[in-house]
């Protein structure tokens, strides 16, 4: 753990280019621009608490620049994820470089100038922002999976306690980053659905990495940058960038992050032919696409851990009568366990399969389409994850 304090990511979301059917819902969309006029509150839960927070936002898809007329920092009125309205006295405006208004360049991303706050660990922060003259649709970057609910107004709300004639919706927006100053360690996740949280609770902060923040004792100074996306691969672009090249936005220039768990690699297995040779190619890449994430990131200082793949047997498409994607899993956990690439190794395979048929999730863990889990089974990710691999020194 550093000694010093710095700036140090403390809740992060993936930014993705927004899908059609995740665009905010009219009329917050319409004549090609989205939030026009309107108000966007959303909440996140930070991971390390410090004296200080600045935002970091996100243009990573725009085509245009992004104009920020108004961004304010509150705390939620009942300290809950997905709360509408703001404890009275509580909202600051946030400023960039001394100013009000922000314009983030087309694929830019802008910091905030800090706001002294003090933030204890684990709390709930509430970010309005209001855009005046929209941004056009076709490219605004989100992150559809958040598993908390943001809310949209008519017109300039962003001062008010709460929201007048609000929507609600299930997605971030624009926003990609929290900060604080702190002398934490920080672990960056690198993963897709099963770390972005599907068959998790909405607003209930159960995905396994929020687990995971809510074993750590009093005092302990740690920080976890979630940083999946649903429907993610390593090798190729699909549901955002491929891993492999999104690694350097969003876990090599993080703030502060000091480790990396790399959790992924279902996606590619599932989407690769269910054919022997089809699957031996992927198995190959998969594995020196791994190799390519830990010589990177250790070569900024970073301790790199690897997690083994989880079953989805049952599940459809990506279970084939033939078992070669399952074979192929196999092998792939079988160099991550054994292959020494990794500083440590976290069994996520053990943790989630039935005993009784390790091909399939341990029932009580299973989502329902087999091969993402529920609150229960999230909970058992983060019981395995060894907590001094958050604290250990570098």
């Amino acid at each position: 753990m550093p000694d010093e304090p710095r700036w140090v990511t403390t809740w992060a979301s993936a930014p993705q280019l927004t899908e059609p059917g995740d665009l905010p819902p009219a009329p917050y969309t319409r004549d090609g621009l989205a939030l026009a006029g309107s108000t966007l509150r959303q909440t996140v839960r930070v991971s390390a608490g410090g004296p200080r927070i600045r935002l970091r936002l996100s243009n990573a898809f725009g085509g245009a620049p992004l104009r920020l007329t108004r961004v304010l920092l509150a705390l939620p009125r009942d300290g809950r994820s997905g709360e509408r309205a703001v404890r009275p006295g509580t909202s600051r405006p946030v400023t960039f470089h001394g100013r009000t208004p922000a314009v983030v360049p087309p694929g830019a991303h802008v910091v905030s100038d800090p706001l002294d706050l003090d933030v204890p660990p684990r709390a709930a922060l509430t970010v309005t922002l209001h855009l005046a003259g929209g941004h056009p649709a076709a490219g605004l970057t989100s992150h559809p999976g958040s598993r908390t609910t943001s809310h949209l107004a008519p017109g300039d709300q962003a001062g008010a306690a709460d929201l007048a004639g609000a929507t609600p919706v299930d997605h971030w927006y624009l926003l990609s980053g929290v900060e604080t100053w702190s002398t934490a360690s920080a672990l960056a996740l690198l993963g897709d659905s099963l770390t972005d949280g599907r068959g998790s609770t909405t607003n209930g902060d159960d995905r396994w990495p929020d687990r995971l923040l809510d074993r750590l004792p009093p005092g302990a100074a740690a920080a976890v940058v979630n940083q999946a996306a649903g429907g993610n691969r390593v090798l190729a672009d699909g549901l955002g960038p491929a891993a492999l090249s999104r690694l350097d936005r969003d876990v090599l220039a993080q703030s502060g992050v000091d480790r990396l768990l790399v959790f992924e690699g279902v996606n590619d297995l599932g989407t690769a032919p269910p054919a022997p040779d089809a699957q031996k190619d992927v198995t190959g890449e998969l594995i020196a696409a791994y190799h390519q994430i830990v010589v990177r990131a250790q070569a900024r200082g970073m301790l790199v851990y690897g997690a083994t793949l989880t079953p989805f047997g049952g599940h459809v498409p990506y279970d084939d009568p033939d078992g070669h994607r399952e074979a192929a899993r196999q092998e792939v956990n079988a160099w991550i366990r054994g292959g020494g690439a990794f500083d440590a190794v976290v069994d996520f395979d053990r943790a989630a399969r039935d005993p009784a048929d390790p091909r399939r999730l341990r029932p009580a863990y299973d989502e329902g389409d087999h091969l993402h889990l529920n609150p229960a089974g999230y909970r058992a990710l983060a019981a395995a994850f060894p907590l001094d691999l958050l604290t250990a020194a570098r």
